[in-house]
């Protein structure tokens, strides 16, 4: 049986509440006495009937076709994140136990080397790889040297938690702290459509909505986007201002997980902040081996 009914009956009110009549071609009156479209006007503008949407938006997407799927998304403006979305909520409503434990058990936590080597071997800028749940796999040297306060304390560290819980690191190093947060809990929300049997993502949401009323509020809007390419603004302790741009794919290999690049623009002062930094990490690496094995280090072994 599907566990998923009141996300999607949360979402589907959501982005209902959200659409303006005048933005689909009907008039807005001035009694309205609802947030955004009624339910039977979304069941007209997607061609079905009144009962039958109702019956969606009180969580119950099981057995519902593309086409009726589609034409909701098309009905409520949804944009490409969303449309995924609910196709992701359908699927998951629609999934048998057998196959939701198969999904979950081909989810990696931990790097072939081979992926490590791809990360190692890129230099331009940060790197890093993490899984839908925003732990941060592996990283090259930059990647790691941009998010060393959280490598310090832990070996896998989550972005999320950190952006909520660890508040004096994220508030100095996020210049838009509420878009930041914003981003992760997107992030997290889509990842919970996808899978909504996922336990570790689960215990995750659960801790932070019990530490953090901010996460409450944002996890309650049940915003979901992509995270294919941008920019990213950060605000390192060492360097300073990071203004960058980034790549994100997912490995065919291993979908679960999502393959991130940073880089500067040429010339900018961004730029030179990562070509600091990276000295500056070199440095530091190289004066740690020295003080764990002098003699290696020296080339002396």
């Amino acid at each position: 049986m599907s566990t998923n009914r009141d996300d999607v009956r949360d979402f589907l009110v959501s982005r209902r509440a959200r659409v303006r009549p005048e933005q689909v071609g009907l008039p807005a009156g001035a009694n309205r006495r609802v947030a955004g479209l009624r339910r039977g006007e979304v069941a007209m503008l997607a061609d079905v009937s009144v009962e039958y949407y109702s019956r969606l938006e009180r969580g119950s997407l099981s057995g519902v076709s593309e086409g009726v799927l589609h034409a909701i998304a098309g009905a409520l403006l949804l944009d490409d994140a969303e449309r995924d979305h609910l196709f992701d909520l359908a699927r998951a409503a629609n999934a048998s136990p057998v196959r939701a434990a198969r999904r979950r058990s081909t989810t990696p936590k931990t790097l072939r080397p081979g992926l490590q080597h791809a990360l190692d071997a890129f230099t331009g800028g940060p790197a890093f790889i993490r899984n839908d749940r925003l732990d941060v796999l592996g990283a090259n040297a930059l990647g790691r040297a941009l998010y060393a306060e959280l490598f310090r304390k832990a070996d896998r560290p989550n972005l999320a938690r950190a952006a909520f819980l660890d508040r004096e690191w994220s508030d100095a190093f996020y210049p838009d702290w509420d878009l930041a947060a914003d981003q992760s809990v997107a992030i997290l929300r889509a990842a919970a459509g996808h899978d909504p049997h996922d336990r570790e993502l689960q215990d995750l949401v659960g801790e932070l909505s019990t530490r953090s009323p901010e996460f409450r509020t944002k996890w309650g809007a049940h915003d979901v986007r992509r995270h294919g390419t941008g920019e990213k603004h950060f605000v390192h302790p060492v360097v300073g201002a990071l203004d960058l741009l980034f790549e994100g794919s997912r490995l065919m290999s291993d979908p679960a997980l999502s393959f991130l690049l940073y880089t500067a623009e040429p010339g900018s002062p961004t730029a030179d902040a990562l070509r600091l930094l990276g000295s500056l990490d070199a440095t530091e690496r190289r004066d740690a081996a020295h003080a764990a094995d002098p003699a290696a280090a020296d080339g002396r072994a």
